[in-house]
């Protein structure tokens, strides 16, 4: 009657379940990498902020919305306290929405707004001006040409981190003239106004989105080098800011915040 060693069978049971617990953690690894690849709004995001931004949250609980009119979203982030850190584009015949909220939480966004636009498909119409073109040129068309095309479209996704409160509170570019006296863009006098954060200092001397900053303080406002020089030095003082609303100057007192 043969012998069953019971220490050689439970060292053969580990070695297999330790086998067997390897090859689970390679097939998890590659799932991981194959769903990384698989993720364009991963593969084609592209950040936008120079600064290593993100949320203010160790664990931020991100949040996913499907947006309308991006230029005015942006607009609107930006006036609710946030900045932009990257974006995603793509054109495909389909992209699940919560690909681009496992990307936003990869990243630490707080916010993620999504876009899906038409972008084409052979219509009725683009098929009977293929067939004119054809009969104009004497040719045959080719039937393929005529065939039905799988349905694109244009994804993007934009990715938002909540910012400290600022102690100024203006989002600003700096302007150009289209055409000078030589030919060479000329800089416009001032920043303009892009947004408005709500509640920040600039937003309760009643600075408003297309206002052009002039001065703060005894600072010029040319760059946006000035502005930052300029909050820096007054961080905590009430200082007179400048500015220009359509052909009316004006002038308020502004409180900035103190710098933390």
């Amino acid at each position: 009657m043969p012998v069953i060693s019971t220490k050689n069978s439970y060292v053969n049971l580990a070695k297999i379940m330790l086998f067997s617990l390897a090859s689970l953690g390679l097939v998890m690894f590659a799932h991981q990498l194959y769903a990384a690849d698989q993720n364009p709004y991963e593969k084609n995001y592209k950040k936008q902020n120079a600064n290593d931004l993100r949320s203010l949250q160790a664990k931020p609980d991100t949040k996913i919305f499907v947006g309308n009119h991006k230029d005015e979203d942006n607009i609107t982030m930006l006036e609710d306290g946030y900045d932009l850190m990257g974006t995603s584009g793509f054109s495909a015949m389909e992209a699940s929405s919560d690909f681009a909220l496992q990307h936003a939480k990869s990243i630490k966004a707080d916010i993620v707004m999504v876009y899906q636009k038409y972008e084409s498909a052979k219509t009725a119409s683009s098929k009977l001006q293929l067939i004119k073109e054809a009969a104009n040129k004497g040719g045959e068309i080719d039937p393929n040409d005529l065939e039905d095309e799988p349905t694109q479209y244009l994804y993007h996704a934009s990715y938002w981190a909540k910012l400290p409160m600022p102690l100024f509170g203006v989002h600003i570019i700096k302007l150009k003239q289209s055409e000078a006296d030589e030919g060479a863009p000329k800089a416009l006098p001032g920043l303009r106004v892009i947004a408005v954060i709500k509640t920040s200092p600039a937003s309760n001397v009643g600075l408003m989105r297309g206002d052009s900053l002039l001065k703060l303080g005894d600072v010029t406002l040319n760059t946006a080098d000035d502005l930052f020089t300029a909050v820096k030095r007054y961080a905590g003082q009430k200082v007179p800011v400048a500015f220009q609303r359509g052909d009316v100057s004006m002038r308020q007192l502004v409180q900035l915040n103190v710098r933390k």
